[in-house]
């Protein structure tokens, strides 16, 4: 199909309209919600919005940490004269994007980092200047965004790093380990107050405990985190009643790719190095055994990454067993049901050793969307229904043994955000209604060669409200926030 002819269909699909399409900022009731939710929803228009030119200029604000907040997108962000600080916004339609606060005044930044949003507020970490990185909540107002409690008191603050905080939200609060280096390790919980900030199992007097991280909650409300001490991490399930037993371990290694089938935790512990292992649990030692092996006896496979839940099976990609010392076959798409019988690939896109390396995994109408690599089409957008046979080349949208790469998919509403790289355009944002023919391009944020130089550009896909937000440079403004308005089919063309 020729660029006019897909241009042509995205307008019929997505019906014409103006760039921004401003609609008045509302709340729904929960019946109002339910009736949305069942309606068709559809990008309004074909032309992404930049929302505010934060930081004036070439320079850009470079928006980081999107996460849907209670009716408005939080962010951090550097407008050239506060520093990295929260910011917010409403999208398209409401009162606009913000500044949250100054959080360390002046030119230097606080640097808001880990935000995810708890019922109506946000938790992340965050440096005044006077307290060291702390735990904070805000409520989208100046006077509601505040330090929740001096954990660590003086300049250091309990949170070592940026990086180095994992937040889990579990029933109105918020799950997470503070290191304490006179005592130890902790689990830690909030629910945004001070006096409601405290210890919930600590770790103080083992010698060099060094972190505590949250992992995932269980179907009962039990906790799951692992601890690293002496360099050895165990994972751990915190019960309701405050019980805990320690799961698997591994010597100065990780557990990561947490995804729940029903009663059964499936899980990825990785290994010092790039040995890894699939593997279950429903809570207790007994049920608590590895599901298959990635390479860990010549370390040269690669570890399972992306998981994701489709029906009853968990799809990841991941390199296979080595064979006479080299892989017997790359990395692939694979599945689990949670057992040993039930672990295996779903398809060897690219056979022998070479990898189709499958990224990116989103589940749209009940089939999963995936980037991977082939020797005829390069690397592409593919689409599976969890068998060999189902598992195909769903669009070359660079044709030939040229690559798109598509990467950072989301999927929203029966609809698929993501970035592609063509001949004369660059990467830019591109949508899919799940069909071949409504897989098409949005119009160039940077026409032309600008776009080319910008190669990892658009990034950070997150939908809230009636917006899908996203980060993008225009080749003018430096990066910025842009989004693309998405609401129900009958409220885009009544904004019209």
């Amino acid at each position: 199909m020729s660029l006019v002819s897909s241009l042509s269909l995205l307008l019929t699909v997505l019906g014409a309209g103006p760039a921004s399409v401003k609609v008045p900022a509302r709340v729904d009731t929960p019946v109002e919600s339910r009736a949305r939710s069942s309606r068709e929803w559809k990008p309004c228009g074909h032309t992404p919005v930049l929302l505010k030119d934060i930081n004036p200029g070439s320079a850009g604000s470079e928006p980081r940490y999107l996460v849907h907040g209670d009716r408005v997108l939080f962010f951090n962000a550097d407008d050239g004269a506060h520093g990295r600080e929260l910011w917010k916004s409403s999208g398209t339609g409401g009162a606009g994007t913000f500044l949250v606060k100054d959080i360390r005044p002046g030119g230097e930044s606080s640097d808001p980092h880990s935000l995810i949003e708890v019922g109506d507020r946000l938790f992340f970490s965050a440096d005044d200047g006077m307290h060291g990185r702390e735990l904070w909540v805000s409520d989208d107002t100046p006077a509601g965004t505040h330090m929740v409690k001096d954990i660590l008191p003086g300049a250091e603050g309990a949170i070592s790093s940026p990086d180095s905080i994992t937040f889990l939200p579990v029933g109105g609060f918020v799950y997470f380990g503070v290191y304490d280096p006179a005592r130890g390790a902790a689990l830690w919980r909030s629910d945004g107050t001070e006096e409601g900030t405290v210890v919930v199992k600590d770790y103080y007097g083992l010698h060099n405990s060094f972190s505590v991280t949250p992992g995932t909650e269980g179907p009962d409300g039990s906790i799951y985190y692992s601890t690293n001490i002496d360099y050895i991490v165990t994972l751990w399930r915190l019960g309701p009643g405050g019980d805990t037993v320690a799961l698997d371990s591994v010597g100065n290694g990780s557990f990561y790719g947490f995804t729940w089938l029903g009663d059964v935790l499936v899980y990825v512990r990785q290994y010092d190095g790039p040995e890894a292992v699939l593997a279950r649990t429903e809570g207790t030692p007994e049920t608590t055994y590895d599901l298959y092996d990635f390479g860990r006896l010549s370390g040269v496979a690669e570890s399972p990454r992306d998981l994701t839940r489709l029906g009853g099976k968990v799809y990841f990609g991941a390199g296979d067993l080595p064979t006479g010392g080299e892989l017997e076959r790359g990395a692939e798409l694979w599945r689990t049901n949670g057992t040993r019988a039930g672990t295996g690939m779903v398809k060897d896109i690219v056979p022998g050793p070479e990898s189709s390396s499958p990224r990116y995994l989103q589940v749209l109408g009940g089939r999963l969307f995936f980037a991977a690599e082939d020797a005829g089409a390069g690397r592409e957008l593919w689409v599976s229904d969890g068998t060999a046979k189902g598992t195909r080349l769903f669009k070359d949208i660079e044709p030939g043994t040229g690559s798109s790469s598509p990467q950072d998919l989301l999927a929203t509403e029966d609809w698929l955000f993501f970035t592609a790289e063509t001949t004369g355009h660059g990467r830019e944002v591109w949508v899919s209604d799940g069909t071949v023919a409504g897989t098409v391009q949005l119009d160039d944020i940077a026409p032309g060669p600008a776009s080319v130089l910008r190669p990892f550009d658009p990034a950070w896909f997150t939908r809230s409200g009636w917006d899908v937000f996203f980060a993008a440079n225009d080749g003018v403004h430096g990066t910025e926030l842009w989004a693309v308005p998405f609401r129900p089919e009958d409220e885009c063309r009544s904004s019209h």
